[in-house]
C-alpha cells in the first residue's frame, strides 16, 4: 500500500516539511491525528481551499484521522499574512454563522459521520482565557525579534502592524498545543504562505511536551506563472452554488490555460497520476478533452453528479453545438424593458457583464460583445425584443463569458 507521503509528493502538494523521512515512516506505521485551520472570513469556502480539502481528503482515505479547526477565536484577529492592511473586523455573530456555513460544507467533502473526523472551533479554549494567563504560559516560548523576521510580519512594518495582529501567530501556535494535549494530534497542514505561524506551533509544542510533532505546508493554487488562481472579473471562485454556480466553476475550470491543466488534475481530482499525465500530455484541440474532465471532475466533488453533468451540457452549447443553455448563468428581465430598446451598455450593466458603462463601451469598442452570433459594433447598439429568440437572447462577452436574458 503507498504510503499517503509519498501520494502528496507526486501529486505535487508538499512544498515545506519538517523531518520529512520522519512524518514519512511515521504516516506509514500508524494511523496519525492531523489538522488544518481554515479561518471564517466568508460564508463560503473558495477554490483555493480545495488544496488542503484534497490534502485531507488523501489523508483520510489512507487511514489517518483529520482534525477541521474552525477559527472561530482568530478570525477575530485576522491572519496578517499576505495583507497589506489590517484585515477588516467581522462581528462576532458574522463570525459564528460563517462557522456554521463552514461545517455544513466540509461534510460534501469529507466522512463527518464514520471517517474519525473531527471538527472543532477554537473559540472553544480562547473565548474564557485570560490574557495575563495566555502571556505567561504561551507568549515566554516566542522571541519578538524572530517573529519580527517572518515574511508574514516583516512585509508589514513599513506599513502599519498592530498589536492585535502581532498575537496571530501565538494564537495559531496554541491552536497545535491544544490539539495536541487533546486529540494527540501530531501533524499541522496549512497553505504555504503558513509556514511562519506552523512553524511556531511546531516549536510551541516540542517545547511543552518534549514529543516529536511535525509541520507540512501545501502548494497555493496558482498558475505556471505563480499567479494565484481562483478570481474572474466577477470576483472570487466559491464552493457555495448560490455564491458561484456549478456552471460558473466548470466554465472557470474549462478556460484554464494548457500548461495549468495537469497541475490542477493532479491537485483538485482524485483521478490516478497515470491518467493526469496522459491528459496532462494532450496537446492542440485535444487538450480541450483534458479541461472538460478537469471541470467534470471538480464540479461533480463541489456539488455532486448531477449538477457536473448540468453544467457539461451548458457547456457543449457554447463549445461547438449540443446540449442545451438551461444551466447557463441568467437574467430575467421584463420584457417591456425592451418594447423601446434598451442601450447595449446599460444591458451589459444589468447583466453583471460590465462594471461601468465606460468598461462596457471598452468591450464594444473592442469586439469583445456578441449578441447571439452576431458582434455589436456600436456603443449605440440597441436591443429590442426582435433580438430575442423564443423569450431569450444570449450574450457573450469575449471568447468564454456566456450570458443569457431571459424575457419575464
Amino acid at each position: 500500500m503507498s504510503n499517503v507521503f509519498d501520494i502528496l509528493q507526486e501529486r505535487g502538494f508538499v512544498e515545506q516539511c519538517t523531518y520529512p523521512e520522519e512524518l514519512r515512516e511515521l504516516l506509514g506505521k500508524e494511523s496519525v491525528t492531523f489538522y488544518v485551520g481554515f479561518d471564517a472570513t466568508a460564508n463560503s469556502l473558495t477554490l483555493g481551499h480545495l488544496i488542503p480539502i484534497m490534502a485531507m481528503i488523501h489523508m483520510q482515505q489512507a487511514g489517518h484521522k483529520p482534525i477541521v479547526l474552525l477559527g472561530g477565536a482568530t478570525t477575530m484577529v485576522g491572519d496578517p499574512s499576505g495583507k497589506t492592511d489590517m484585515r477588516k473586523m467581522m462581528s462576532k455573530d458574522d463570525i459564528a454563522a460563517n462557522v456554521e456555513s463552514f461545517r455544513e460544507q466540509f461534510g460534501r467533502f469529507l466522512d463527518l459521520d464514520g471517517g474519525g473526523v473531527q471538527v472543532v472551533n477554537n473559540l472553544e479554549w480562547f473565548a474564557d482565557m485570560s490574557f495575563l494567563e495566555f502571556v505567561r504560559d504561551i507568549g515566554r516560548h516566542f522571541s519578538v525579534n524572530r517573529m519580527l523576521a517572518a515574511e508574514c510580519y516583516k512585509s508589514r512594518l513599513e506599513t502599519g502592524l498592530t498589536f492585535l495582529e502581532f498575537s496571530y501567530m501565538l494564537m495559531q501556535s496554541y491552536d497545535f498545543l491544544e490539539l495536541f494535549r487533546r486529540y494527540n494530534c501530531r501533524l499541522q497542514l496549512g497553505g504555504n504562505d503558513q509556514w511562519s505561524n506552523i512553524l511556531g506551533g511546531y516549536e510551541l509544542v516540542r517545547r511543552e511536551e518534549s514529543t516529536p510533532v511535525y509541520a507540512l505546508t501545501l502548494k497555493l493554487l496558482t498558475t505556471s506563472t505563480g499567479k494565484k488562481m481562483g478570481k474572474t472579473e466577477a470576483g472570487t471562485v466559491w464552493l457555495d452554488p448560490e455564491r458561484t454556480s456549478p456552471y460558473e466553476l466548470f466554465q472557470y475550470l474549462r478556460n484554464v490555460d494548457d500548461q495549468d491543466v495537469e497541475n490542477c488534475l493532479a491537485l483538485l481530482t482524485c483521478l490516478p497520476m497515470d491518467e493526469v499525465k496522459r491528459l496532462g500530455s494532450l496537446e492542440g484541440s485535444e487538450i480541450n478533452q483534458a479541461k472538460e474532465t478537469l471541470a467534470y471532475e471538480v464540479t461533480k466533488l463541489v456539488h455532486g453528479e448531477e449538477e457536473a453533468e448540468k453544467a457539461r451540457q451548458a457547456a457543449k452549447q457554447l463549445f461547438g453545438g449540443g446540449g442545451s443553455s438551461e444551466h447557463m448563468p441568467s437574467t430575467t428581465m421584463d420584457g417591456a424593458a425592451f418594447a423601446e430598446g434598451m442601450d447595449i451598455l446599460t444591458l451589459l450593466i444589468e447583466t453583471g457583464l460590465a462594471g461601468s458603462r465606460s468598461e462596457g463601451r471598452r468591450l464594444v469598442q473592442q469586439g469583445g460583445v456578441h449578441l447571439g452570433e452576431e458582434r455589436v459594433a456600436d456603443i449605440a447598439q440597441v436591443v429590442t425584443l426582435g433580438h430575442f429568440q423564443d423569450g431569450e437572447l444570449i450574450i457573450r462577452k469575449g471568447k468564454k463569458v456566456y450570458h443569457k436574458v431571459v424575457l419575464a
